[in-house]
């Protein structure tokens, strides 16, 4: 079932969004990545000058050139949201399901389990827990970011970012989780650490697992 409100916005002259919620949710980035996998492949919207698909959490965007036909663009993406399915397990499809290694020696680990009050081991337990759904890939390339973090583990950011978060970064930010895919400022509380090469499959829709690597 399509959502009941779609807002519709340029980016500049030459990227077209559709929006289909206002919050992080689930369900939200469930029926983004529906639409994205029905379309990432469609030969109609490379003629039209279509290049590439980018979904994020609330919104799906479409960068064309310019000067591309928008409303024949628009009554594509358009077709495919109103095709949008009831069922949940409709909306997940198929997709690949990456199980990350991780050292669980962070430098904010214990930050973490200070704010959440709980020991370091339950805050790695409860991280791993979860089939984490990769709501979009950004900020760098191959950065996931991931939906599905338990809500006792959401951490605020760092007051003051680090200039440099090593690659393979396992983190939390608020009420996210990611990884960082190469050295890079950031702000969110360091777990762990996995191989960053690992991240390089990963796409929109796919399934992350943690586990706990073995030293």
């Amino acid at each position: 079932m399509p959502p009941t409100k779609i807002n519709t916005y340029f980016l500049g002259d030459a990227c077209l969004c559709w929006e289909l919620g206002e919050k992080i949710d689930r369900l939200t980035s469930l029926r983004v990545l529906y639409v994205y996998r029905q379309l990432r492949k469609s030969g109609e919207l490379v003629r039209l000058g279509v290049h590439d698909l980018v979904p994020s959490y609330t919104a799906l965007a479409a960068h064309a050139d310019a000067l591309c036909d928008w409303e024949a663009v628009r009554r594509i993406v358009d077709a495919s949201i109103a095709a949008i399915p009831a069922d949940e397990a409709a909306l997940k499809g198929r997709s690949a399901r990456h199980v990350l290694p991780v050292t669980y020696n962070g430098s904010d680990l214990q930050r973490v389990a200070d704010h959440a009050k709980l020991t370091t081991e339950e805050v790695i337990r409860r991280h791993m827990a979860p089939d984490y759904l990769v709501a979009m890939i950004g900020f760098r390339p191959h950065f996931p970011y991931l939906l599905g973090l338990d809500r006792g583990l959401i951490t605020p950011r760092l007051d003051s970012p680090r200039l440099a978060v090593p690659a393979g970064a396992v983190a939390i930010g608020g009420e996210q989780t990611g990884i960082y895919p190469e050295t890079s400022p950031g702000g969110w509380n360091i777990l762990g650490m996995t191989s960053p090469e690992l991240l390089y499959a990963i796409e929109p829709g796919d399934t992350v697992v943690f586990k706990r690597a073995e030293v």
